[in-house]
């Protein structure tokens, strides 16, 4: 039984972001995925965020405060975001109830959800109509997708910044170059520099997430949503190697 204990806490521990070349790109590629996701289902489904929840809202609000019909879309993203936030925790749980680490696995899941949302979408034909129920469920699976992201960067991925919220990336990242020039504490100052190191990939990311994105959903539709679909299986290849890459 020891040996069994002794087998399965290091799977348990979360790789530390920084610690290894992987580690450094894993959080980059997944703001890659997040912006390009976000840009796409934007154009390609009539203004859906998909990973980006407050967006969502300020729509929804608009329609009803304007008269306008609200669309099945944003409504349902909000309690489908938070659904999927929720489940994706009780994955996570049992996971590692059970010993097992669970980047990989919800890394796994985030790619299957973008394949769904691919598939869906194609099969729908290049004049899909936003509000017809199988570009709502396509819309779903990215939310989904989406949720998940948020999720495992939090669960699973230690020190990792946020890959989807680029509002709260800027704003630290800017409080801390604050702190860089100005602070009184090395220590501190120590402490913005390296949280400073990790958010700008991510904003870069994100930004070239979305301009890729854009730029695919102009030329070829929603067979754009390859791209963010294959960043995700690059992704799970990537957390195979970080099983045992815990930092100290």
């Amino acid at each position: 039984m020891s040996e069994i204990v002794e087998r399965r806490t290091p799977q348990l521990q979360t790789p530390l972001v920084g610690s290894s070349l992987n580690a450094k790109l894993l959080p980059t590629v997944l703001s890659v995925i997040a912006g390009s996701v976000d840009a796409i289902g934007f154009l390609g489904l009539d203004g859906l965020f998909t990973a980006h929840v407050t967006g969502n809202l300020v729509i929804l609000a608009a329609h009803l405060v304007s008269g306008g019909g609200a669309p099945v879309a944003p409504m349902l993203s909000v309690p489908m975001f938070v659904a999927a936030l929720g489940l994706t925790r009780l994955l996570a749980g049992a996971l590692e109830r059970i010993g097992f680490a669970s980047l990989r696995p919800l890394l796994l899941l985030q790619f299957l959800l973008l394949v769904g949302f691919l598939g869906l979408c194609i099969s729908a034909g290049p004049r899909i109509d936003a509000d017809a129920p199988i570009a709502v469920l396509a819309g779903m699976l990215g939310v989904s997708a989406m949720a998940v992201q948020n999720a495992l960067v939090q669960i699973s991925l230690k020190g990792a910044p946020s890959t989807a919220v680029m509002t709260t990336n800027i704003t630290r990242f800017m409080m801390d170059v604050g702190d860089v020039m100005f602070g009184r504490s090395p220590a501190d100052t120590a402490r913005a520099h390296d949280r400073a190191m990790r958010t700008w990939p991510a904003i870069v990311g994100f930004a070239i997430g979305c301009g890729a994105g854009a730029t695919c959903e102009a030329t070829i539709g929603l067979w754009s949503l390859a791209l963010p679909t294959g960043l995700a299986l690059l992704a799970v290849a990537m957390s195979a190697n970080l099983e045992g890459d815990h930092g100290p």
